[in-house]
Protein backbone atom coordinates (compact mmCIF):
# COMPACT_ATOMS: atom_id res chain seq x y z
CA UNK A 1 0.00 0.00 0.00
CA UNK A 2 1.34 3.47 -0.66
CA UNK A 3 2.89 5.86 2.30
CA UNK A 4 1.08 8.85 3.83
CA UNK A 5 3.03 10.87 1.06
CA UNK A 6 1.86 9.22 -1.85
CA UNK A 7 -1.73 10.15 -1.07
CA UNK A 8 -3.61 12.40 -2.51
CA UNK A 9 -7.75 13.26 -2.54
CA UNK A 10 -9.47 12.12 -5.60
CA UNK A 11 -10.43 15.80 -6.51
CA UNK A 12 -6.74 16.75 -7.08
CA UNK A 13 -6.57 13.94 -9.64
CA UNK A 14 -9.53 15.34 -11.14
CA UNK A 15 -8.10 19.13 -10.53
CA UNK A 16 -4.63 19.14 -11.31
CA UNK A 17 -4.01 15.84 -13.09
CA UNK A 18 -0.49 16.86 -14.49
CA UNK A 19 0.57 17.50 -11.01
CA UNK A 20 -0.97 14.71 -9.25
CA UNK A 21 0.39 12.10 -11.89
CA UNK A 22 3.69 13.67 -11.48
CA UNK A 23 3.68 12.55 -8.49
CA UNK A 24 3.26 9.09 -9.64
CA UNK A 25 6.54 9.02 -10.57
CA UNK A 26 8.07 9.51 -6.82
CA UNK A 27 6.60 6.32 -6.09
CA UNK A 28 5.56 3.39 -7.45
CA UNK A 29 1.62 3.86 -6.34
CA UNK A 30 -0.35 6.70 -5.35
CA UNK A 31 -3.57 6.40 -2.89
CA UNK A 32 -6.31 8.30 -4.20
CA UNK A 33 -8.80 9.05 -1.31
CA UNK A 34 -12.35 9.34 -1.93
CA UNK A 35 -14.78 11.02 0.09
CA UNK A 36 -18.18 9.28 -1.13
CA UNK A 37 -16.23 5.96 -1.74
CA UNK A 38 -13.68 2.95 -1.60
CA UNK A 39 -10.18 4.43 -1.98
CA UNK A 40 -8.38 3.87 -5.07
CA UNK A 41 -4.65 3.01 -5.94
CA UNK A 42 -2.98 4.53 -9.04
CA UNK A 43 0.23 2.75 -10.42
CA UNK A 44 0.95 2.05 -14.17
CA UNK A 45 0.44 -0.79 -16.15
CA UNK A 46 4.08 -1.76 -16.15
CA UNK A 47 4.43 -1.40 -12.51
CA UNK A 48 0.87 -3.64 -12.03
CA UNK A 49 2.21 -6.68 -14.62
CA UNK A 50 5.81 -6.78 -12.47
CA UNK A 51 3.95 -6.97 -9.27
CA UNK A 52 1.93 -10.15 -11.03
CA UNK A 53 4.78 -11.32 -12.37
CA UNK A 54 6.17 -11.68 -8.56
CA UNK A 55 2.93 -13.21 -7.45
CA UNK A 56 2.61 -15.61 -9.93
CA UNK A 57 6.49 -16.56 -9.51
CA UNK A 58 6.12 -16.99 -5.89
CA UNK A 59 2.87 -18.96 -5.88
CA UNK A 60 4.36 -20.99 -8.87
CA UNK A 61 7.53 -21.62 -6.61
CA UNK A 62 5.20 -22.65 -3.39
CA UNK A 63 3.06 -25.04 -5.65
CA UNK A 64 5.92 -26.68 -6.76
CA UNK A 65 7.60 -26.60 -3.40
CA UNK A 66 4.07 -28.57 -2.00
CA UNK A 67 4.01 -31.31 -4.99
CA UNK A 68 8.13 -32.32 -4.32
CA UNK A 69 9.25 -35.19 -1.98
CA UNK A 70 7.21 -36.65 1.25
CA UNK A 71 8.97 -34.15 3.51
CA UNK A 72 8.11 -30.76 1.77
CA UNK A 73 4.61 -30.85 3.44
CA UNK A 74 6.46 -30.61 6.46
CA UNK A 75 8.06 -27.96 5.78
CA UNK A 76 5.75 -26.07 4.11
CA UNK A 77 3.53 -27.12 7.32
CA UNK A 78 6.95 -26.11 9.92
CA UNK A 79 6.81 -22.22 8.07
CA UNK A 80 3.32 -21.25 8.13
CA UNK A 81 3.38 -20.35 11.97
CA UNK A 82 5.78 -17.53 10.88
CA UNK A 83 3.90 -16.39 7.71
CA UNK A 84 0.59 -16.59 9.58
CA UNK A 85 0.59 -16.81 13.19
CA UNK A 86 -2.59 -17.46 13.95
CA UNK A 87 -2.41 -21.05 12.86
CA UNK A 88 -1.08 -21.73 16.30
CA UNK A 89 -4.91 -21.40 17.22
CA UNK A 90 -6.26 -24.13 14.65
CA UNK A 91 -6.35 -27.75 15.10
CA UNK A 92 -3.07 -30.03 13.42
CA UNK A 93 -5.53 -31.16 11.14
CA UNK A 94 -6.95 -27.91 10.08
CA UNK A 95 -3.00 -26.50 9.93
CA UNK A 96 -2.55 -29.03 7.35
CA UNK A 97 -6.00 -28.43 5.67
CA UNK A 98 -5.29 -24.83 5.28
CA UNK A 99 -2.31 -25.61 3.41
CA UNK A 100 -3.37 -27.26 0.98
CA UNK A 101 -6.32 -24.87 0.46
CA UNK A 102 -3.72 -22.35 0.38
CA UNK A 103 -1.30 -23.75 -2.27
CA UNK A 104 -4.09 -24.63 -4.31
CA UNK A 105 -6.09 -21.50 -4.49
CA UNK A 106 -3.26 -19.69 -4.89
CA UNK A 107 -2.22 -22.11 -8.39
CA UNK A 108 -6.41 -21.23 -9.34
CA UNK A 109 -6.10 -17.59 -8.56
CA UNK A 110 -2.78 -17.18 -10.60
CA UNK A 111 -4.38 -19.30 -13.75
CA UNK A 112 -6.82 -16.44 -13.84
CA UNK A 113 -5.18 -13.15 -12.93
CA UNK A 114 -7.10 -12.41 -9.77
CA UNK A 115 -5.74 -12.71 -6.34
CA UNK A 116 -9.35 -12.53 -4.82
CA UNK A 117 -9.81 -15.63 -3.85
CA UNK A 118 -6.61 -15.86 -2.27
CA UNK A 119 -7.69 -13.09 -0.01
CA UNK A 120 -11.08 -14.42 1.00
CA UNK A 121 -9.93 -17.86 1.74
CA UNK A 122 -7.39 -15.99 4.00
CA UNK A 123 -9.51 -14.27 5.98
CA UNK A 124 -11.82 -16.96 6.59
CA UNK A 125 -9.01 -19.24 8.10
CA UNK A 126 -7.72 -16.36 10.37
CA UNK A 127 -11.67 -16.18 11.80
CA UNK A 128 -11.80 -19.95 12.33
CA UNK A 129 -8.34 -19.33 13.80
CA UNK A 130 -9.90 -16.66 16.38
CA UNK A 131 -13.15 -18.75 17.12
CA UNK A 132 -10.60 -21.16 18.41
CA UNK A 133 -8.51 -19.22 20.15
CA UNK A 134 -11.34 -17.99 22.36
CA UNK A 135 -12.84 -21.50 24.41
CA UNK A 136 -16.02 -19.23 25.14
CA UNK A 137 -16.50 -18.21 21.32
CA UNK A 138 -15.52 -22.13 20.21
CA UNK A 139 -18.59 -23.56 22.81
CA UNK A 140 -21.29 -21.18 21.77
CA UNK A 141 -20.64 -21.97 18.57
CA UNK A 142 -19.58 -25.88 18.50
CA UNK A 143 -22.36 -26.89 21.15
CA UNK A 144 -25.70 -28.57 20.34
CA UNK A 145 -28.18 -26.01 21.38
CA UNK A 146 -30.95 -28.88 20.46
CA UNK A 147 -32.91 -26.35 18.41
CA UNK A 148 -33.61 -26.42 14.94
CA UNK A 149 -33.98 -22.81 13.78
CA UNK A 150 -35.37 -23.83 10.48
CA UNK A 151 -34.01 -23.20 6.95
CA UNK A 152 -31.85 -20.72 6.45
CA UNK A 153 -33.02 -17.59 4.12
CA UNK A 154 -31.48 -17.52 0.67
CA UNK A 155 -28.59 -14.33 1.00
CA UNK A 156 -28.90 -13.34 -1.98
CA UNK A 157 -33.16 -12.57 -1.28
CA UNK A 158 -32.18 -10.60 2.04
CA UNK A 159 -31.24 -7.02 1.16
Amino acid sequence: MPTDNAAVNFSELVNRNKQTLARLKESSRLLLRRRDGEDLVLTTAARAEQDQTVVSAATRMLAALARREPGSMELLLDILPDAFPWVRFLPEADVHAFAVELVDTMRAADSVGNNASVAQMLTAWQHTAEVYSDPELLAALSTDHGEDYGPAPDPREVA
